[in-house]
């Protein structure tokens, strides 16, 4: 009899185990689940947060809630009106207000506006950042003057002022980080509210160690003001020395100009940015007005842009660097990797004096920033969106080309032209590197040079000081919790 197919229920297979990670799992009494904010997210009970204070809050003497040492306060919420430069008062998001120099790029109407005064800070106040990346703070100073700040940031305020100092360094520990993590709520975006500041548990401390990181604040923030007004002395003589310039036509409208005419037809881009008669002008000025021009590699720099490279994550790995990291106050620094060539000579690694730029990001954000390297970034490996300039013996002071680079009217929006592609722009290393920069007197550049060099180290001595209390109190907490 011939065998005929049929129907039969598919063979089990073995359960696979999911090699990645394993879920994490954990009770509470209900009592803790109903108490305070009655919140019933697993993540707020299982995240080290909530044991880190836990740790404290079961201390019978020596801590006491935020809410006793501090006023935690925001803002009403703001209702933008939107005004052209000219006729408004700049305006700074939660994130711009950590930049090294924060450049405004909405105008608001504030007499418009309720609540908009409310948003103005005086220097020396903490910032808490309290939607997407909550918890991380920021003390204001020279560059936030006069200006509307996001009220997506909480304001801290020291009830006592002995105690402002400690409790900068408290938010700034990784175990109130943490803390402020896993009090969060919300899904996609993540938000902290002034009562979950309110109800952090903080160590109580003397007052000589009150004192001494009240001392330490002052000066970082004399530091950051210091690194911020020779910045603005180093522009504001390299504008002197070239003069007035006045454009009229900046392409906002649009603009037609002829290939043979333009100043950049010989790099047969067909970017409309690179052809915008406003820095055609600027070129123009420039020759008309500077003494020549010189490349990196004419100024005496080895220029270069590491090559691609894979990035192996590991928890005790080398600490990394993106380029918006390069451009902030003290960032956040998570990213860990396992030490590789990352992808030059140098390891990924950089010295001080050397000319980094950035070679990645938004037009209207970081692309094309140009800082000094310091001993900030001492074992530290920068991203290869970074091109790096090293100075040969010789070249011109690093803190002059820095300043021609950087300059808000004659250097800004001559490197920013320079980017392609509309996700997320680039700029081309030998693009960079062939743009010609402008050359002033010998002395004229070395005084600017002193005062971009000078405002280099000023900033960062207060990011290595905000570093120095930033482990102390991690230790001070530490230590409380233990004993």
């Amino acid at each position: 009899m011939a065998l005929r197919a049929r129907l039969a229920p598919p063979q089990s297979r073995l359960r696979e185990v999911w090699p990645y990670h394993t879920a994490k799992i954990g009770s509470i009494a209900a009592c803790i689940l109903f108490a305070n904010d009655r919140r019933m997210e697993a993540e707020t009970y299982l995240s080290s947060g909530y044991g880190i204070r836990m740790a404290i809050q079961s201390k019978l003497r020596g801590w006491c809630n935020f809410s006793q040492l501090a006023r935690v306060w925001m803002p009403n919420r703001l209702k933008g009106v939107l005004v052209s430069p000219e006729y408004g008062c700049p305006f700074f998001t939660a994130t711009q207000v950590f930049d090294v120099r924060p450049i405004a790029r909405k105008f608001l109407a504030i007499e418009k506006m309720n609540g908009a005064k409310d948003c103005f800070v005086q220097d020396g106040l903490i910032l808490v950042t309290r939607s997407g990346s909550v918890g991380r703070p920021v003390l204001t100073y020279g560059p936030h003057r006069g200006v509307v700040i996001s009220d997506d940031l909480l304001r801290v305020e020291a009830i006592d002022p002995k105690f402002r100092g400690w409790l900068y360094a408290y938010l700034l520990a990784q175990q109130t980080r943490a803390m402020t993590k896993s009090a969060h709520y919300g899904h996609i975006i993540k938000h902290l509210e002034t009562s979950h500041l309110d109800a952090l548990p903080i160590p109580i401390i003397d007052d000589a160690t009150a004192l001494d990181f009240s001392k330490r604040l002052i000066r970082m923030l004399e530091l950051r003001n210091e690194g911020y007004r020779l910045t603005l002395e180093a522009e504001a003589k390299f504008e002197k020395a070239l003069g007035t310039l006045g454009v009229k036509n900046w392409g906002e409208q649009g603009f037609a100009v002829r290939a043979s005419q333009s100043f950049l037809a010989g790099r047969r881009r067909l970017d409309a940015a690179c052809h915008n008669p406003g820095v055609d002008a600027i070129h123009h000025f420039l020759a008309e007005h500077g003494q020549g021009f010189s490349t990196l590699p004419e100024a005496g720099y080895d220029v270069w842009v590491p090559g691609r490279y894979k990035r192996i994550p590991i928890e005790d790995g080398i600490i990394y660097r993106d380029s918006a990291d390069l451009l902030e106050v003290n960032p956040d620094l998570p990213k860990r990797y396992a030490d590789c060539k990352f992808g030059d000579k140098f390891r990924g690694r950089v010295k001080d004096g050397w000319i980094l730029v950035a070679c990645s990001g938004q037009v209207y954000g970081i692309i094309g920033t140009a800082i000094l390297a310091t001993q900030t970034l001492n074992d530290q490996v920068v991203s290869n969106h970074v091109l790096r300039a090293a100075p040969k013996k010789g070249s011109v002071p690093a803190g002059y080309i820095v300043t021609a680079l950087t300059h808000p009217l004659f250097g800004r929006p001559l490197v920013k032209a320079l980017a392609f592609g509309s996700s997320v722009p680039e700029i081309d290393g030998d693009d960079l590197a062939e743009l010609p920069i402008v050359r002033l007197k010998p002395d004229e550049e070395s005084s600017i040079a002193e005062l971009a060099e000078e405002s280099a180290i000023a900033s960062a001595s207060a990011d290595l000081l905000e570093r120095e209390i930033t482990t102390d109190a991690e230790k001070i907490i530490a230590k409380f919790m233990v004993e």
